[in-house]
C-alpha cells in the first residue's frame, strides 16, 4: 500500500512537470485520477509491455480522455515507453503524445476524448471475453461530468442485461467540471442508485485518493459474480497541490513560474513526509517483532537454562505450570523437609 501511495505522489510530480513544460493539460483532473490509475496499473490489472499483444491481457479505457496527461505518466512508469519523452514533448508539434489518448502510443487501447464513449466500448470488450471464453477483465474510468452523456446509460443497461461481471467502471467523482460544480451543471449525487437500477453491483470509495480504499474496492469487484461493478471514487480535483484542490479553474489551467515552484515544493514535502512516516512505522514494527520474539523463547532454551541453574530441576519437568524458578523453589523446599525429617 505504501508503495502505491509513494508512486502516486511521484507521478503527481511528473504530471506537474509535464503540464508546466507544455503550457497545457488538464492538471486538476490528472491529480484527482492519478491514484485510481496507479492502483489499477500497479496493483490490479494484468497488463504490461511484456503481455501487450496477448489476447488474455486485461483491457483499460480512459473514457475521460482529456486526462491522458496522467495516463502517459503511468504508462511510462510501467515501461511502455520512455516517460521522459512524454514529459518533454507532450502536446508539442509532431509529438505522438497529443492531448487525448491515441493508439499510436504503446499501451493505449482506444482513441478517446469525445466523452461518453468509453463505457460502451468497455461493454463490447467484456462481452467479447465472455463469448470467446477468455478470463481477462475490462476496466473503464469515467468522469462525473461525463456521466451527463446519455450513451453511458445505454451501456449501463447492456452491461447489466448481459451480467458482465468481468467489467468494472470507475467514476472519478471530483464534483467539478470545466463549467463549474457538477451538481449545478447536472447533479451526480444519485449515480450509485442509477448504476444499481441498471443491475450493477456498486462500491463507494469514500476517499477515492486513498490507495488502500481503492485497492480493496477493486479486489471486491474482481470477486463479485453475476453483475458488473461500478466503483464511485469520491476524489478531490487538484489533489496534492493546495492552490489547485477543489478549484474548477484548474480543470484546464496553466501554471505561472511561482505556482509551479509551489506545486513542486508541496509535492516533494509530501513525498518526504510519507517516506519518514513509513520509516517510523517500519522501525516501530521491527521493535514490536523483537519484543514478541523475546516473549516467546523456545522451550529448548528454557530447559537448557534450567538445567544450568538447577541441575535437580528435571524432577519437576513434568509438573504442569512449573517454571525454572518454580522448580528451584520446590527443590529447596524438598531439601528443607528432608533435613527436618533427618533431625
Amino acid at each position: 500500500m505504501d508503495d502505491l501511495t509513494n508512486r502516486a505522489y511521484a507521478l503527481r510530480r511528473d504530471i506537474i512537470e509535464e503540464v508546466y513544460r507544455s503550457g497545457t493539460g488538464h492538471v486538476g483532473g490528472d491529480l484527482s485520477v492519478i491514484d485510481i490509475l496507479t492502483v489499477l496499473y500497479f496493483g490490479v490489472m494484468n497488463v504490461s509491455p511484456e503481455n501487450w499483444t496477448s489476447p488474455d491481457r486485461d483491457r483499460f479505457f480512459l473514457s475521460k480522455g482529456h486526462c491522458v496527461d496522467a495516463l502517459y505518466m503511468v504508462l511510462g512508469e510501467k515501461g511502455f515507453f520512455d516517460k521522459q519523452e512524454a514529459i518533454e514533448t507532450f502536446s508539442a508539434q509532431g509529438s505522438r503524445f497529443i492531448g487525448h489518448p491515441n493508439t499510436e502510443v504503446p499501451g493505449i487501447e482506444m482513441n478517446s476524448g469525445s466523452l461518453g464513449h468509453g463505457l460502451a466500448l468497455g461493454v463490447g470488450t467484456a462481452l467479447a471475453a465472455k463469448m470467446d471464453g477468455r478470463g481477462y477483465r475490462t476496466y473503464v474510468v469515467l468522469g462525473d461530468g461525463e456521466m451527463a452523456e446519455g450513451s453511458n446509460y445505454e451501456a449501463m443497461m447492456a452491461a447489466g442485461h448481459y451480467h458482465l461481471d468481468n467489467l468494472c467502471a470507475t467514476v472519478d467523482l471530483n464534483r467539478l467540471q470545466i463549467s463549474g460544480k457538477t451538481e449545478d451543471v447536472m447533479c451526480s449525487d444519485s449515480l450509485a442508485r442509477k448504476f444499481r437500477a441498471f443491475g450493477w453491483h456498486v462500491t463507494e470509495a469514500e476517499d477515492g485518493n486513498d490507495c488502500g480504499q481503492l485497492l480493496a474496492a477493486y479486489q471486491t469487484a474482481a470477486a463479485f459474480r453475476g453483475k458488473p461493478t461500478a466503483i464511485i471514487a469520491h476524489t478531490v480535483k487538484g489533489k496534492g497541490v493546495s492552490f489547485m484542490e477543489d478549484q474548477a479553474g484548474w480543470h484546464h489551467g496553466v501554471m505561472k513560474p511561482e505556482q509551479y515552484a509551489q506545486a513542486v515544493a508541496e509535492l516533494e514535502e509530501r513525498a518526504q513526509m510519507l517516506t519518514e512516516a513509513q520509516k517510523a512505522a517500519g522501525q516501530q514494527a521491527a521493535a514490536g517483532a523483537q519484543k514478541n520474539a523475546e516473549r516467546q523463547i523456545p522451550a529448548e532454551e528454557k530447559t537448557t537454562d534450567t538445567e544450568v541453574d538447577n541441575p535437580g530441576a528435571e524432577a519437576y519437568a513434568d509438573v504442569p505450570g512449573k517454571t525454572a524458578a518454580g522448580s528451584r523453589e520446590s527443590a529447596a523446599d524438598k531439601r528443607k523437609v528432608e533435613a527436618s525429617h533427618g533431625k
